[in-house]
């Protein structure tokens, strides 16, 4: 009798606090959410140009994301099954307040189509049936710890972007429903530009909804970012049945320094909830130099929607009017951080906490398999604001 007395008074005490702690959050604040005053950076690793693993080339790496459970990360490549086919790679991250000591690839893994195939390549198609892969983010699943992935498609080929998902070996599980808005019109100015669209994917903080973000504007949205201005993209918020439960415009920032070469562009590289309204936002500009070598300015922004309208039934930006766009604040401008070089950074995820308790924060950048680029891993802890 006592026994039971006792058990009964620390499960009363146990819940108490519990409510205690619920009541202390935010409205709307979950326990998977995050708060980000600033950053500090804890190191840098590198994997050499065109490393050899298992029968691939490592390079390309445009998202990243953390499994809690086995304490190890996944990036996938870009590649589109030119050089190796279709693919993620396992590594692990060795990294806490005093630096990033280690770095290690662990394992290769094939995404395949619905028919049990390798992606093809350019070069096999059409020989081969399916969609040129043009892979540009990746989540782990919090409920299941499948793979979802992210493809730009390819408007020559006529391909629409897309997002799937995989089991952890890359066999295909499902297709995502994105609607057609961003599907492609090849010989019309409509829908997704080539090279320009789904770019980053991130589940919200509580893992039940599905964000999905545009690098570029739409055809019927307005022109790319220029020097003279920015450009607004879309952010879309999915229910997991593929109903699109809200859509809101970001815009991105105009084009900050002239090329020296013929090209310079600024795009969002990745999305990432921070809590039920807001979301990190990855902004690359690459700028091409004199000798045709790329020069890039990254920038790292908290995006708000909260204020944000609604733009889910509207079918141009370039042409509405009364639209808000979503709040921004900057977090990091990567120029000031001081090390060597900076690279394409195009990957963002949430690592493990610290052990004084704070986010840790990791980026990874896309070589684009080039010589004068570097496959780079950062490491931040997340200072709260």
């Amino acid at each position: 009798m006592k026994r039971s007395y006792w058990c009964m008074r620390l499960l009363l005490m146990a819940s108490c606090l519990w409510l205690a702690a619920c009541a202390q959050m935010a409205p709307h604040e979950t326990q998977a959410d995050h708060r980000v005053g600033s950053l500090r950076f804890l190191g840098e690793q590198r994997i050499a140009l065109n490393q050899p693993f298992r029968g691939t080339v490592i390079g390309g790496l445009s998202g990243i994301d953390y499994d809690a459970a086995t304490d190890t990360w996944v990036a996938q490549s870009d590649d589109r099954s030119e050089i190796s086919p279709a693919r993620f790679y396992v590594l692990r991250l060795q990294y806490d307040l005093a630096g990033f000591h280690r770095l290690a690839v662990e394992d290769v893994r094939f995404f395949r189509q619905p028919d049990g195939s390798l992606y093809p390549g350019k070069s096999d198609w059409p020989g081969r049936a399916g969609d040129i892969p043009d892979l540009e983010s990746i989540r782990i699943d919090p409920r299941d710890a499948s793979i979802w992935y992210a493809s730009e498609g390819s408007r020559p080929h006529g391909m629409s972007p897309f997002v799937r998902r995989a089991d952890r070996n890359g066999n295909f599980l499902a297709h995502f429903p994105v609607g057609g808005m961003f599907d492609v019109h090849p010989g019309q100015r409509l829908g997704s530009r080539n090279n320009l669209s789904f770019e980053g994917i991130s589940f919200s903080s509580d893992g039940r909804d599905l964000w999905l973000g545009m690098e570029g504007p739409l055809y019927q949205d307005g022109a790319p970012a220029s020097l003279e201005q920015g450009a607004p993209v879309r952010i879309s918020r999915y229910g997991r049945d593929g109903l699109l439960l809200a859509q809101y415009a970001y815009m991105l920032d105009a084009i900050r320094f002239a090329p020296g070469g013929r090209y310079a562009d600024n795009g969002l590289s990745e999305i990432l909830a921070v809590d039920d309204r807001r979301l990190l936002a990855l902004e690359r500009s690459g700028v091409q130099g004199s000798d045709g070598v790329f020069k890039f300015h990254i920038r790292l922004y908290e995006m708000d929607v909260s204020q944000a309208s609604d733009i889910g039934r509207i079918p141009s930006l370039e042409t509405a009017t009364d639209v808000t766009p979503a709040a921004k604040r900057l977090v990091l401008d990567f120029d000031t951080l001081g090390i060597d070089k900076v690279d394409n950074l195009e990957g963002v995820a949430w690592g493990p906490k610290l052990a004084n308790g704070h986010d840790s924060l990791v980026f990874i950048s896309d070589n684009n398999f080039q010589p004068s680029q570097v496959t780079q891993v950062l490491a931040f802890e997340v200072l709260p604001p």
